[in-house]
């Protein structure tokens, strides 16, 4: 089956609007699941919603509620949380640039594959891609996507572009609770020297494949091996348009241009000014000031 774009808009760098589509980099496929089911029906295992005391209840009579820590539940309604959802915004301005050493791996959370939306993007997008890559830079943006808001940095990834959400300030838990009992002592010099030369004997380039799930493997030849055999327990399983065309960036030269015109000095995280045209909308403002 393939892939299916989960956001479709444009990536706009002052007044270079690129249509794209942006698909998960993740396999979900990639480790075998399973599910629970009553051996002697067959029929996968369901979990009911209930109350102690009260025993099982109906999904219109669940609120969600956020613990106040002082002993209480302050109750939210359904409709108040899709009243704040945010709509899915059709453009991820780029307002800032980094160093794309510069953000610390931790706040990265999930990767995703960004591609042109068709051949007439392709032609910016190159440029963004090389621009970035002789750059060493990511740019930073926020983009509305399934409701919620995310803080995102766009780099390039080989022939294209990666984009990844990352975690706010707030979700990253501080180290320094969990760290303040270790010493700050220095390492016994010549202990150091032996850790750092065992650290450079094992140095060689950064290659993926070369490490295999084992466990993922051993539970893919497990199910293999009772497919095959006849005397594995069985149980009989319960049955129960056109991609559209992006908009074409006139003139991608001149609008390089003019948006160094109209951007004046150098970088910074003030707001990019926008094109005027159907670009869509300014993105919202968890940004915090340096």
């Amino acid at each position: 089956m393939a892939a299916r774009p989960i956001w479709k808009g444009q990536i706009r760098l002052s007044l270079v609007s690129i249509p794209v589509e942006v698909y998960s980099a993740r396999n979900s496929g990639g480790r075998p699941s399973f599910r629970q089911i009553h051996q002697p029906t067959g029929k996968p295992v369901r979990y009911e919603k209930t109350v102690p005391g009260v025993g099982p209840v109906e999904a219109d009579e669940i609120v969600k509620g956020y613990d106040t820590g002082e002993g209480e539940w302050i109750l939210i309604e359904p409709e108040e949380i899709d009243a704040i959802r945010l709509e899915t915004k059709k453009t991820l301005d780029l307002v800032q640039f980094v160093d794309a050493c510069e953000i610390p791996p931790l706040y990265f959370d999930k990767p995703y594959y960004v591609v042109p939306t068709d051949e007439l993007a392709e032609e910016a997008y190159r440029v963004l891609r090389d621009a970035l890559r002789q750059s060493g830079k990511a740019g930073l943006g926020q983009m509305a996507m399934r409701g919620r808001e995310y803080l995102a940095a766009l780099r390039p990834c080989g022939d294209g572009l990666l984009l990844e959400t990352l975690h706010y300030p707030d979700e990253i838990r501080k180290a320094e609770p969990l760290f303040a009992s270790i010493q700050d002592e220095e390492a016994d010099p010549e202990l150091l020297d032996l850790a750092t030369s065992l650290i450079e004997r094992k140095t060689a380039r950064f290659d993926a494949s070369a490490y295999e799930d084992r466990y993922a493997a051993a539970l893919r030849d497990l199910i293999a091996r009772k497919r095959k055999s006849g005397k594995a327990p069985r149980v009989e399983r319960e049955e129960g348009g056109r991609r559209p065309q992006g908009e074409n960036v006139v003139d991608l030269m001149g609008a390089l241009k003019e948006s160094l015109k109209e951007g004046g000095g150098k970088g910074g995280r003030g707001k990019s000014k926008s094109s005027g045209g159907k670009s869509g909308q300014k993105g919202g403002g968890r940004r915090k000031a340096s």
